[in-house]
């Protein structure tokens, strides 16, 4: 079974190589300085150094120790094993022949190489993944890898893949509460009535009044735009606009906006009152500027292809009233006095 939001896969490859080690990988995470090696020659045997190597890179690699510490890639094994100058690599196959002795290395490594358990460090993880989860919003996916990440950079080992899945998503799930009841906690009780109101089908309407909000301008006429306006006074009286959201970055609440926008009415009935209060007041603060824009770009439209079209044409009609033989010129050759530019062409190159 996954763990949470981890496939099958996925948690499969938790603290396990995956895939051929490039050059670059080896170079990163499996060279041995001269310490390491040093440490490394107080074994007695090729197999017993071979082994100890194999592990030492594995727990910086991996950030944990295997269950089978020979269960690495062959280019791993081959490439320490030219560090610690050991000809036949595969006489490490006798390192696991005395059980204690993998876990007595392990013991040794974490203490020399410092290395803590991740009970030491799991307060100061859970705070780096609330701050993450608070700011970025990422999803349960990204924060575990960076989690992972975190705690490799700082020498913690690893725990099992269910202990940091199931932390994780408590954390962001506690994360994502809080900023519900931060938003929602802005809202005056009249507000919070008229956000969910706008859940609601009105009489003799069709759609609830948040997706007539959503929907922009579709046509091009003073019709149009009056309606517009009217959209953009409409969201601005809900009076979301002056409240203070400094406290909540703004990237959750964008996010929250467009989720708002794109989520059906019933479906954000369904989600807990601070859920839907706070993304109904992201949703209308951002259709706030949203609808602001677009009257504006509808106007500049209107005020060209309609108003101004409509003042050339009136300013060649009278431009033909006022010239007779103009116009009869123009109708000589099959130009319409009420078509604007082709009368225009007719005229310009003739005078009285």
């Amino acid at each position: 079974m996954p763990v949470e939001f981890l496939s099958d896969e996925q948690a499969r490859a938790f603290g396990r190589f995956t895939g051929i080690p490039t050059r670059e990988d080896l170079d990163r995470f499996a060279f041995l300085d001269d310490a390491d090696l040093e440490l490394i020659s107080r074994r007695r045997s090729d197999y017993s150094k071979l082994g100890y190597g194999l592990q030492l890179v594995t727990v910086r690699w991996l950030g944990t120790f295997l269950p089978d510490p020979l269960d690495v890639p062959v280019a791993v094994l081959d490439y320490v094993a030219s560090q610690i100058g050991v000809a036949d690599a595969s006489c490490v196959k006798r390192y696991t022949e005395r059980r204690p002795t993998r876990f007595e290395h392990q013991a040794e490594i974490v203490t020399l190489d410092g290395w803590r358990e991740f009970g030491a460090a799991q307060a100061d993880l859970k705070s780096w993944i609330d701050d993450r989860a608070w700011t970025t919003g990422d999803g349960p996916k990204v924060l575990f890898d960076g989690a992972v990440a975190w705690l490799r950079e700082r020498r913690v080992l690893l725990p099992g893949v269910t202990t940091l899945a199931r932390l994780v998503a408590q954390v962001r799930e506690e994360t994502a509460q809080r900023l519900y009841d931060t938003l929602a906690g802005q809202l005056t009780g009249k507000q919070a009535r008229l956000l969910d109101q706008l859940l609601e089908v009105p009489a003799g309407e069709r759609v609830s009044l948040l997706e007539g909000w959503r929907r922009g301008p579709t046509r091009t006429s003073g019709t149009a735009l009056v309606r517009a306006l009217q959209r953009a006074e409409e969201v601005a009286a809900m009076g979301v606009g002056e409240l203070d959201l400094v406290a909540v970055p703004w990237r959750r609440v964008a996010d929250l906006a467009r989720y708002g926008m794109a989520a059906k009415a019933p479906l954000l009935r369904r989600h807990p009152r601070a859920r839907r209060l706070a993304t109904l007041l992201a949703t209308v603060r951002w259709l706030e500027s949203r609808t602001v824009d677009d009257a504006l770009e509808l106007f500049d439209v209107v005020l060209t292809t309609e108003l101004l079209a409509r003042a050339e044409r009136e300013s060649s009609k009278e431009k033909l009233r006022r010239y007779p033989r103009i116009a009869c010129r123009c109708r000589r050759y099959g130009t319409r006095s009420t078509t604007s530019s082709r009368a225009m062409n007719c005229a310009l190159p003739l005078t009285e």
